[in-house]
C-alpha cells in the first residue's frame, strides 16, 4: 500500500476515525492490526519475518536485563545480531555475494553456473532491522529499560507511518507516546493534514514528474551523453530523490500527527548545506544518528553518551590524541569503514560502496581543510562552502543511481574530458527543468520554512496566503495523485 494512492488515504481515514474513540489499550491494538494490514497488503508472509525479528529482540532484551554477567549478556546480544543481520543478509545480500563468488570461480577457470534463487526483498527490512538492533543494544548498554509489554513493543517496530522508509526511531522516542496517548487536538489534525499535503505535493507534483527525465537519461548509452548531460542528470536525480524521500517523511510525520504522535524530522533543507558535514546533519537525519551511535562511535572506541544526545554522525570532530582512541588514524579508519557499510546498507551493488567511499573522501577532505577555512571570512566560508558542497553532493548521486560500475565510471570520466562540454545529447526541456528546479531549491527555503510554521501562530493576512498556497498544492495533488512510481527508498 503506497502513500501516494487513494487506497492509502482511505485506509488512513478509517484508522484515524477509529483511533480517537478508543481507550489507550484499544488504540495500541488498532495500531498493530492496521500496521500488519498495511504491510501485508503487499506480501502478507513477510509480516511473519518482521514479527520474528521483533520477537527475538523483545525476549533477548528481557533476558539481558535480568542478567548481571556481561559476558553472558553479550552472548544474548550476539544472538540478536545473528537473527536480525541473518534475515537482512539472506533477503538483501545473498544473491549479490553468491553472484560475485561464482564470478570469481569462473575467472579462476571453474565451470560453475549461478544458482537459481527466487528471493524477494521484504519492504522496509533495512529500516526495521536497525530499529530492533538499536533496541537490543540500548538495553545491553543499560541506557533504557526493556519494554515488558509486548504489545507496546510490537507497535513500536511495526508502526505503519514509518515502517517502510523511516524515520528510523528509537524505543524511547515512540513507546512512551504509544503508552500515554494524546488527546484529540485541532492543532494535530490541521498540522498532520498540512504535512500530508506537502508530502504528496513533493511526491506526485515534483518527484514523479522529474522521474521520467532521469530514467530516460540513465537508460541512454554513456556514449550518447556529454559532460553537461552527466551534470544535468546528477542534479536531476539529486532533486528527484530529495523530493521523493522527504515527501515520504512529511507524509509519515503527518499521519502520526493525525493520531497525536510526533516523529522526528528527517530532512532540513540539505541542499543549502555549506559542507559535507552539515549536509549529513540535514539529510536522512535519523539514519546518520543511528550510524553514529551504533557503528561510528564504537569503531572510534568512544563510548556513546545518553541516547539521543550529541552531534550527528559525520559531525564528530572530537579532540584527537596521538595514539589514543580518538587519534587521526583511528578516526579516518572509522570514517571509511562506516561509510563503506553505509553504502552497502543502501543496496547490494558495488556502486553503493563507491557512493559511500565518495562521501568518506569528501568528509575527510573537509576535515583536513579546516586550517585553511578558519582563515577565511564568514561570508566567504558560507558562499564558498555552498558552491563546493552542492556540486559534490549532486555528483555522488551518479554512483547511487548508476546500474553498473562501468556506467558509473564512464559517466564520471566524461567530467574530465574538455571536449565533452562542447555538445548536448538530451532534449532542451531536460536542461530547463534542471535549471528551474535548481533555482527553486536554492530560493524556496524561506517559503517552506514559513509554510511549516503552525497555523495557530500566524497572523490573519498570512493565513489567507497560506490557504491559497495549500489550495494550489491540493489541486496539483488531486490532478497527479496516482501511484505512477514507487517511493525510491522502498527498494532499500
Amino acid at each position: 500500500m503506497s502513500f501516494n494512492s487513494v487506497t492509502f488515504l482511505l485506509f488512513l481515514l478509517l484508522v484515524v476515525a477509529a483511533y480517537w474513540p478508543l481507550p489507550q489499550r484499544g488504540r495500541q491494538w488498532l495500531i498493530l492490526a492496521s500496521s500488519l494490514i498495511f504491510y501485508g497488503f503487499w506480501k502478507p508472509q513477510f509480516a511473519l519475518v518482521m514479527l520474528a525479528s521483533a520477537s527475538t529482540d523483545y525476549f533477548v532484551a528481557l533476558r539481558m536485563s535480568a542478567l548481571r554477567d556481561d559476558r553472558v549478556r553479550r552472548r544474548w546480544l550476539y544472538l540478536s545480531f545473528v537473527v536480525n543481520l541473518g534475515f537482512l543478509f539472506y533477503f538483501k545480500y545473498l544473491l549479490f555475494f553468491a553472484g560475485n563468488g561464482f564470478a570469481v570461480l569462473r575467472a579462476l577457470g571453474f565451470e560453475v553456473h549461478d544458482p537459481v534463487l527466487n528471493i524477494v526483498l521484504p519492504l522496509g527490512i533495512s529500516f526495521y532491522t536497525f530499529e530492533t538492533i538499536s533496541y537490543s543494544v540500548d538495553v545491553y548498554r543499560r541506557t533504557i529499560e526493556p519494554e515488558r509489554d509486548f504489545l507496546s513493543y510490537a507497535c513500536f517496530i511495526t508502526y505503519f507511518p514509518k515502517l517502510i522508509a523511516g524515520p528510523i526511531l528509537r524505543a524511547y522516542q515512540l513507546i512512551p507516546q504509544l503508552k500515554n496517548p494524546a488527546r484529540l487536538s485541532l492543532t494535530d489534525v490541521t498540522e498532520g493534514t498540512r504535512r500530508i499535503v506537502i508530502g504528496l505535493f513533493l511526491k506526485v507534483g515534483l518527484a514523479d514528474n522529474i522521474s521520467p527525465l532521469v530514467s530516460d537519461g540513465f537508460m541512454q548509452p554513456t556514449s550518447a551523453l556529454s559532460a553537461l548531460d552527466v551534470w544535468t542528470l546528477a542534479f536531476l536525480f539529486g532533486f528527484q530523490i530529495y523530493f521523493d524521500f522527504s515527501a515520504y517523511s512529511h507524509i509519515a510525520i503527518g499521519c502520526s500527527r493525525l493520531m497525536g504522535i510526533s516523529l522526528v524530522e528527517n530532512f532540513i533543507f540539505p541542499y543549502t548545506a555549506v559542507s559535507p558535514r552539515e549536509f549529513w546533519q540535514r539529510w536522512h537525519i535519523s539514519l546518520s544518528r543511528w550510524i553514529r551511535d551504533y557503528l561510528y562511535l564504537p569503531l572510534m572506541g568512544t563510548k556513546p553518551g545518553k541516547v539521543g544526545e550529541g552531534q550527528n554522525l559525520i559531525a564528530g570532530d572530537q579532540v584527537a590524541t596521538p595514539g589514543g582512541q580518538n587519534s587521526p588514524q583511528r578516526r579516518t579508519a572509522a570514517l571509511f569503514v562506516t561509510w563503506a557499510l553505509m553504502g552497502f546498507w543502501h543496496g547490494a551493488n558495488w556502486t553503493f560502496l563507491c557512493w559511500g567511499l565518495f562521501h568518506a573522501i569528501c568528509i575527510l577532505a573537509h576535515r583536513l581543510s579546516k586550517p585553511l577555512r578558519i582563515r577565511l571570512s564568514e561570508r566567504t566560508r558560507v558562499l564558498g562552502g555552498l558552491a563546493i558542497t552542492l556540486p559534490l553532493m549532486m555528483l555522488s548521486w551518479i554512483a547511487f543511481r548508476a546500474q553498473t560500475l562501468t556506467q558509473m565510471a564512464e559517466m564520471y570520466a566524461k567530467l574530465f574530458q574538455p571536449r565533452q562540454y562542447l555538445w548536448l545529447g538530451m532534449r532542451e526541456n531536460v536542461y530547463i527543468v534542471a535549471a528551474v528546479t535548481l533555482v527553486f531549491v536554492l530560493t524556496a527555503r524561506p517559503v517552506f520554512e514559513r509554510i511549516l510554521v503552525p497555523m495557530d501562530s500566524r497572523p490573519a493576512p498570512s493565513l489567507v496566503l497560506h490557504a491559497l498556497g495549500f489550495c494550489a498544492m491540493g489541486y496539483i495533488v488531486f490532478t497527479f495523485l496516482r501511484p505512477i512510481t514507487q517511493f525510491i527508498y522502498f527498494a532499500f
